[in-house]
């Protein structure tokens, strides 16, 4: 009887036999070593003249400064806030950096389906909260759009899941419960006393699930 694993993964051990310490793609190291960086940056070298411009606020107006919604999801309240982030998207980018590829071009695409789901969900509070005097910073709206991403992938077995596939459903569900305990208990504290910006992890949620598939298209053929 033919192996029915003959033509499966290869095994991730190496050419002398153990596995190797760090079997994370490379995307999402990268992703995870820029987040890093980043916060280096930030708290060794940017001036607070330098981060207040690169703080989002939607005062006076949700897109008086756009590209704040891309700046502030590399700023960070603290080690704290970095390393919560930084732990969830190297879980969450893990699945997607297998399914977008591993070499440059599939990095790339990673990053930047990264960044938009942390814009449009700095957006999404920005539009709840018009002309408030918040500044907005982190990655928890990207981090929000890897999760997405990452349950239609699970969900579809390696392939892309429908939005009403059972695991993307019950991520989903998760997702929303979690952010309305937030929201109604009030924010937890962070780093600084800073609050949770539920209202970013939502829209980000939301725009992880939608942006998929167009993000894949520019990795390759579809795959489901």
């Amino acid at each position: 009887m033919r192996d029915p694993w003959a033509d499966g993964p290869e095994p991730l051990a190496g050419r002398n036999g153990r596995e190797p310490a760090i079997t994370a793609p490379a995307g999402a190291l990268w992703l995870t070593g820029l987040l890093v960086v980043a916060f280096l940056l930030q708290g060794l070298v940017a001036s607070p003249a330098l981060i207040d411009a690169l703080v989002y606020s939607p005062a006076p107006t949700p897109l008086t400064l756009p590209y704040t919604l891309f700046t502030a999801v590399w700023l960070h309240g603290g080690w704290g806030h970095l390393a919560m982030n930084a732990a969830f998207a190297l879980a969450f980018a893990t699945p997607l950096s297998r399914f977008l590829g591993e070499g440059v071009r599939g990095t790339s695409i990673l990053l930047f389906y990264f960044m938009a789901c942390g814009a449009l969900g700095n957006l999404g509070f920005g539009l709840l909260h018009a002309g408030e005097p918040y500044a907005l910073v982190g990655a928890s709206g990207g981090v929000s759009g890897l999760a997405a991403g990452a349950a239609r992938i699970v969900g579809g077995r390696g392939g892309i899941g429908g939005f009403r596939s059972p695991f993307v459903v019950s991520m989903g569900a998760a997702w929303v419960l979690t952010n309305l305990v937030v929201a109604v208990a009030g924010s937890a504290l962070i780093d600084g006393g800073a609050q949770i910006a539920w209202e970013a992890h939502l829209a980000g949620f939301a725009a992880g699930l939608i942006l998929l598939r167009p993000f894949a298209s520019l990795a390759g053929p579809p795959r489901s």
